[in-house]
């Protein structure tokens, strides 16, 4: 190549808009390749080191690191759309989570600065041992630890699943103070009943896994009725959720089952889990009932028909 084709640093930089500072940090940080150095020791760049630049100003204004527009580069020419397709969607994925991340801060913010002084510190506390945006693998740890043994594997994981709600992506500080308190809980909640062995003096050769599976079934059902705003009632969801615990202990649907099931319930609710739902549901989306919903309107709805049949 001739040296009058070539460019020198300062003619790059005038050609580009950019300054001979900004040319020279992408030169030694290998994005702009030199063609050859002049006499003097200075740096020439081929007439193609135009649109690089261009390139790799604009990649950079878009938030992409030096590695990865380094990445970008090293593609062929034919190859370098998809590859910049591939990029833009990775970033838009991580802008969502920036993004979520700073509305957690603002929302966290505004709880500490509309607090009541005397409740101030105790919330600083509070909001500052959570994540943003808050990680619900300690939530998920919670319910692998609580629930039973016994439970498939599928299974487990789809009662985890829907026992972890996730946060809301667009929070206001009520939930901000929901959500830590949920984590508190999770963490160094202790309850006061054994969630592991269900029935284990009176029935040793309970199923577990008959129960989770019934349950399965009763859920739907149970979620559309909450869906609709109908109150607990007898029915088909009822029927299905008595039933799994039937099956479970290899028993009857009988009258005298569900007023032992009624008061087996009664007797293992557990204040720390009472609280659990009562946060999930005000973190979940309105139209999607949680667990603890479904099961308090199975409770309910058996509790109501047993006071109707000893009326």
């Amino acid at each position: 190549m001739l040296r009058d084709e070539t460019l020198s640093i300062g003619e790059l930089a005038a050609r580009t808009g950019a300054t001979v500072k900004t040319v020279r940090y992408y030169s030694d940080r290998g994005l702009l390749p030199e063609t050859v150095r002049s006499t003097g020791g200075h740096r020439r760049y081929a007439p193609e080191a135009v649109e690089r630049l261009r390139r790799v100003r604009s990649l950079r204004a878009l938030g992409l690191s030096l590695p990865e527009v380094s990445r970008l580069l090293a593609h062929p020419e034919e190859d370098f759309d998809g590859a910049l397709e591939g990029a833009a969607a990775r970033k838009l994925g991580d802008l969502g989570t920036e993004l979520t991340a700073l509305r957690w801060r603002e929302a966290a913010l505004r709880l500490l600065h509309e607090s009541p002084p005397e409740l101030r510190a105790e919330r600083l506390l509070l909001v500052g041992g959570l994540e943003v945006p808050p990680d619900t693998t300690d939530l998920a740890r919670f319910w692998r630890r609580l629930l039973p043994p016994g439970i498939p594997r599928r299974l487990l994981d789809v009662v985890v699943e829907a026992a972890v709600v996730r946060p809301p992506a667009d929070p206001t500080p009520q939930h901000v103070l929901d959500q830590a308190e949920l984590h508190t809980l999770a963490t160094r909640g202790r309850l006061s009943v054994d969630l592991c062995v269900p029935f284990s003096a009176t029935h040793p050769h309970y199923r577990t896994d008959a129960l989770y599976e019934g349950l399965a079934e009763a859920v739907p059902l149970t979620s559309a009725h909450l869906r609709a705003g109908r109150p607990p009632h007898e029915g088909d969801a009822l029927d299905c959720f008595v039933a799994a615990h039937a099956r479970a202990r290899g028993a009857r649907d009988t009258l005298a089952f569900r007023r032992d099931l009624s008061r087996h319930l009664a007797r293992t609710a557990d204040p720390v889990i009472e609280r659990y739902w009562q946060l999930a549901s005000r973190l979940a989306p309105a139209d999607e009932p949680t667990p603890g919903a479904v099961d308090d309107w199975h409770r309910a709805a058996l509790d109501g028909q047993l006071a109707r049949t000893d009326a």
